[in-house]
């Protein structure tokens, strides 16, 4: 075990405190660049909880870990944005920036000491399209309330049905032009049967072809309803139909 700091209850006076809530202080300073959201940092870190219990450490384990910013707890991605290269941080970071007290995850406010050891460019976001706050006059909308607009045209002529299992790329956006999910970022395509996702996929995706990209704005009683936890109101997406069985 790797013993607790000292200021492992609270964040001390002189480290820095972000709008969000992280607290952060600088253990070792450096010159190198600071990654991106999207780029894959490695770093060596250490976990514990406020009473001082270590809960994970890549140092005991003699292995760096490396990882995309953007599909890690909220505290480590702004954080580690505020680290340079070579530099060492301890980041205090509120349980609504960590785990959020999910059940099986550590609680409350965590402790990571962090080494931000190299990082890699990620891939780019996809642009925010000009049109993500309300269907334009030329989208074709649905007797549901589902819009749509063809970006490209596919290859094939058949279409998939609510029973079909479809591979996708896609990208969501909330109206006010945040990316909440993409699979383009991640460089894997999505693969899923089409009536076990949101209304709005499941009628949506059944008008499209084979290598079609197509734009949908989903009312919010089509998408997620609101739902906790989940993205809210009306939502974007730009879909590519790669295949479908």
């Amino acid at each position: 075990m790797i013993p607790a700091p000292e200021d492992v209850a609270w964040p001390p006076v002189d480290a820095h405190t972000t709008p969000s809530g992280l607290a952060i202080k600088v253990l070792k300073g450096a010159e190198g660049a600071k990654p991106g959201p999207y780029d894959h940092v490695t770093v060596h870190y250490t976990g514990w909880t406020t009473d001082g219990e270590m809960f994970d450490s890549s140092v005991l384990r003699g292995q760096p870990a490396t990882f995309p910013l953007n599909r890690v707890i909220k505290g480590w991605t702004e954080g580690l944005q505020l680290m340079n290269v070579g530099s060492t941080a301890r980041l205090w970071i509120p349980a609504e920036l960590a785990y959020g007290n999910t059940p099986g995850r550590p609680q409350g406010m965590l402790v990571f000491d962090v080494e931000l050891l190299s990082y890699k460019e990620g891939p780019k976001p996809p642009a925010t399209p000009e049109d993500v706050a309300e269907p334009p006059a030329d989208a074709q909308k649905t007797a549901s309330g589902l819009a749509y607009k063809a970006l490209s045209e596919g290859s094939g002529g058949a279409k998939p049905s609510a029973g079909s299992t479809v591979t996708v790329h896609y990208s969501g956006w909330t109206t006010d032009g945040q990316l909440f999910d993409s699979s383009v970022l991640r460089g894997q395509p999505a693969s899923f049967p089409l009536n076990r996702v949101i209304p709005g996929w499941t009628e949506g995706v059944q008008l499209m072809r084979q290598g079609q990209k197509m734009r949908f704005w989903i009312p919010v009683h089509l998408a997620y309803n609101n739902a906790p936890g989940a993205p809210k109101g009306m939502l974007v997406f730009d879909v590519e139909l790669l295949s479908f069985m």
